[in-house]
């Protein structure tokens, strides 16, 4: 078994846990460690992109995706559909507005998308919300964190750009000196 997911796992969580209780006093290791979960899952691309829609088309776009999600109007087929691609939506807007805060509106504006008519934060939370409704029989042990995560989206924003800006530290050339020369 590969170790290195492990490694990067508990890397995460020892950085989320510590930039968010010093940055923005949230405290709550349950969030902490599914954001710390997320990110980990994220470094690889194929996460990123793996909702696809009814031709197999890797969905990338959080507008596309709240159309596929819809179990009444649009093609989910179930209520586990629209909670799989809604928890998707959730981690991927927050992923983004956390840690490529600056990508969103030159990704928007460089093609036509239908993100461009989506508020980020808005779908994001929305998502969590409703992923939080889903709060019976396998999904009642989770619910209550998707409910946290909906009310306390903008904070998680604001703790992974914390969280961005102490991993662009760790990579400057004086902080790498700096560990060079206390070891």
């Amino acid at each position: 078994m590969d170790s290195r997911p492990k490694l990067l796992q508990d890397f995460f969580e020892g950085l989320v846990s510590q930039t968010f209780a010093s940055t923005i006093g949230l405290r709550d290791q349950n969030l902490t460690g599914y954001i710390s979960e997320m990110l980990t899952t994220f470094c690889q691309a194929e996460e990123l992109y793996k909702i696809r829609d009814a031709a197999g088309r890797s969905l990338g776009d959080v507008g596309e995706m709240l159309l596929e999600s819809d179990p009444i109007f649009g093609p989910a087929p179930s209520f586990d559909r629209e909670r799989e691609i809604r928890k998707h939506i959730g981690d991927y807007t927050l992923f983004f507005a956390g840690m490529f805060p600056d990508s969103l509106n030159s990704t928007r504006l460089r093609r036509q998308r239908l993100d461009s008519l989506i508020d980020f934060i808005r779908a994001g939370k929305e998502s969590y919300y409703i992923v939080s409704k889903f709060d019976l029989f396998e999904y009642a042990n989770a619910a209550p964190l998707f409910g946290k995560l909906a009310a306390q989206f903008e904070d998680c924003v604001c703790g992974l750009n914390m969280v961005k800006n102490e991993l662009d530290v760790m990579q400057h050339p004086i902080a790498n000196t700096t560990r060079e020369l206390l070891m």
